[in-house]
Order: C-alpha cells, then structure tokens, then sequence
C-alpha cells in the first residue's frame, strides 16, 4: 500500500484497514509455520503496511496535541 493512499483515508479507516492488517499477519504467520508459504515476502509486505498506517496515525495525534 503506498503512503500517499494511506495519507487519503480517514482515522477510522486507518483504524479499520490495520485491523485487518493484524488478522492477516497472524494467518499468514500461522501458514508459514503449519507448512510454508508460496511467497515468504508477503510477511514482510504486510508488517511494513502495519508501520505504515502506525506512523500516519501517530503524526495525526501529535498534530492534534499541538492544536
């Protein structure tokens, strides 16, 4: 996911698409340890998604707490 779409989406939406960031991470988790994966990469892809969404939201707080 590029940053510039996770910069368009709302709090809540951020909110959301995270959540389901984390049910995705565990099952792709659990897949490679039950009996491998077709792309490993994809584990990688996911957790910098979730670092991406954490950033943008925690800029948004403090520019919250600087108002």
């Amino acid at each position: 996911m590029k940053i510039s779409k996770i910069r368009e989406m709302s709090s809540p939406d951020l909110e959301k698409e995270l959540g389901e960031l984390k049910t995705e991470l565990f099952k792709l988790r659990f897949s490679l340890a039950a009996h491998g994966l077709e792309n490993p990469m994809k584990i990688k892809e996911v957790k910098k998604d979730i670092a991406r969404i954490n950033t943008v939201l925690r800029q948004r707080e403090l520019e919250e707490a600087k108002k």
